[in-house]
C-alpha cells in the first residue's frame, strides 16, 4: 500500500469513528492533547501523516485497536449499501453488512496488490425521481439490446455486468429474510444475491440490484427495501427498479414471441413452464403479460397461487460467491500473498471449506490440510 492511500485510509477511518461516537473535531483534538482542530483535520482528509505514537492515542480516544486503522481488508468510512430485506433485525442486518464489507474490501485489496486499477463505472441510466415508469422500462430494454442478452437474459445478465460495468456480483448465504443487497463504493461496485433463494427471486435481484447501481447518484436507495414494492403508493424508486427488472428479464419481443407460439397450449402449463425458461417467478411473467395488453388484470387478479415453475425437481443454489471472485483469491493464496487461514477468515469460512470453494470453481489449491 502507497503511503499517500494509507494516510488517505487512516484520516477516513478516523472520522467514520469519531462521527460514530457523536464526537467533534474540536473535542477529539482535546483528547489528543492537539492545539487546534486543524491539526486534527488534515489528519482526517489525509493531508498529514500519523506518527505511530499518534495512532496509539487515537485508538485509545476512539476505544479500538490499531489495527483497524491499518488492515486494508476492511471498508470503514467508505462505502454505501442497499439491503432488500424484510422482517430481519437490525443486528442481524449489521452482522451481514460487516461481512459483506469484508469480502468486498478483499476482493479490491488484492486486485491492487496484484495491479489491477479501480475501474470507474462505465455505464449510468439517464434517470431521475421525476422519471416515468416508461422511461425505466425503455432503459431495460436499450441496455438487453446493447449488452445483447439474448432470448434468456437472466442466463446472461450477470456476466455482463461483470465484464461491462466491472462490477461484483457475489452469491452468498445470507440470514432468511435477506433477499439481496447493494453496494456503492468508488471503483467498485457489487450486488450481493441470497444464493438460498429461488431461481426467480435470485433473477429479480439482479436485475433489480443492477437498476439501483446504474442509478445510485441520482436515485440513493434506502439502507433497506423492501421485498415486496406496492403497485400504489409505494416507494417510487422501487416501482421503477421492478419495472425495470421485469423489463430486462423479460423483453416485450421476448415475451410476445413466446405467447404468440403458445397455440392452444393450457394457460397454467404455458405460464409455468416459460417462466422456467426464462429464470423468472409466475406471478412476474404474469404480470408482465398483463402491462404487455397480453391478458388482463382482472384475469390474473382472479387466479389463484402459482405453483412453481416447471423445473425437473429441486432448484440448484449457485456456487458460492462467483468465479471472479474466488479466482482472485486463490491467485493470492497460490501465491503467497495471503495465507489460507486469513483468507478463510476473512471469507467466514474454515480452511477446508476455502478450499472445497476454490476446487467448486475450478481454481483448485495445491496447499495440503492437515489430517
Amino acid at each position: 500500500m502507497t503511503t499517500q492511500r494509507q494516510q488517505d485510509q487512516i484520516g477516513r477511518r478516523i472520522k467514520a469513528l469519531r462521527d460514530a461516537r457523536n464526537l467533534t473535531q474540536a473535542e477529539l483534538a482535546r483528547k489528543l492533547g492537539f492545539s487546534d482542530r486543524q491539526t486534527l483535520a488534515a489528519i482526517e482528509a489525509g493531508e498529514r501523516r500519523v506518527g505511530p505514537q499518534e495512532l496509539v492515542s487515537l485508538a485509545e480516544a476512539l476505544n479500538v485497536e490499531v489495527d483497524l486503522f491499518l488492515d486494508p481488508f476492511q471498508l470503514i468510512g467508505e462505502g454505501a449499501f442497499s439491503f432488500r430485506a424484510r422482517g430481519v433485525e437490525e443486528t442481524v442486518l449489521a452482522a451481514f453488512e460487516e461481512q459483506a464489507r469484508r469480502w468486498i474490501a478483499t476482493y479490491r485489496e488484492l486486485g491492487l496488490q496484484a495491479g489491477s486499477e479501480p475501474r470507474r463505472l462505465g455505464h449510468k441510466l439517464e434517470l431521475y425521481p421525476w422519471s416515468s415508469f416508461e422511461d425505466a422500462a425503455a432503459s431495460a430494454e436499450m441496455l438487453w439490446k446493447e449488452w445483447e442478452l439474448g432470448d434468456v437474459p437472466a442466463d446472461r445478465l450477470e456476466e455482463a455486468i461483470e465484464t461491462r460495468l466491472g462490477a461484483l456480483v457475489l452469491y452468498v448465504d445470507a440470514a432468511e429474510g435477506i433477499s439481496g443487497a447493494a453496494s456503492q463504493l468508488p471503483g467498485l461496485h457489487t450486488i450481493l444475491v441470497n444464493r438460498r433463494e429461488s431461481q426467480g427471486r435470485r433473477s429479480f435481484d439482479l436485475a433489480h440490484e443492477l437498476f439501483h447501481v446504474l442509478t445510485w447518484d441520482a436515485m440513493p436507495p434506502r439502507r433497506v427495501e423492501p421485498l415486496e414494492v406496492k403497485p400504489v403508493k409505494g416507494n417510487r424508486v422501487e416501482q421503477m427498479a421492478e419495472s425495470f427488472a421485469a423489463v430486462l428479464l423479460m423483453p416485450a419481443p421476448i415475451v410476445s414471441d413466446r405467447w404468440a407460439a403458445r397455440g392452444g397450449e393450457d394457460l397454467p402449463l404455458w405460464m409455468s413452464r416459460t417462466a422456467a425458461q426464462l429464470r423468472v417467478s409466475i406471478p412476474a411473467l404474469r404480470w408482465r403479460l398483463v402491462n404487455l395488453g397480453l391478458m388482463p388484470k382482472a384475469e390474473v387478479q382472479s387466479m389463484g397461487s402459482a405453483p412453481r415453475p416447471a423445473g425437473g425437481g429441486p432448484q440448484q443454489m449457485p456456487l458460492l460467491f462467483s468465479r471472479r471472485f474466488v479466482e482472485r483469491v486463490s491467485g493470492a493464496v497460490e501465491a503467497g500473498r495471503l495465507s489460507m487461514r486469513r483468507a478463510g477468515g476473512l471469507l467466514g469460512l474454515s480452511r477446508t471449506e476455502l478450499a472445497d470453494v476454490c476446487a467448486a470453481h475450478g481454481y483448485p489449491l495445491s496447499y495440503e490440510l492437515p489430517g
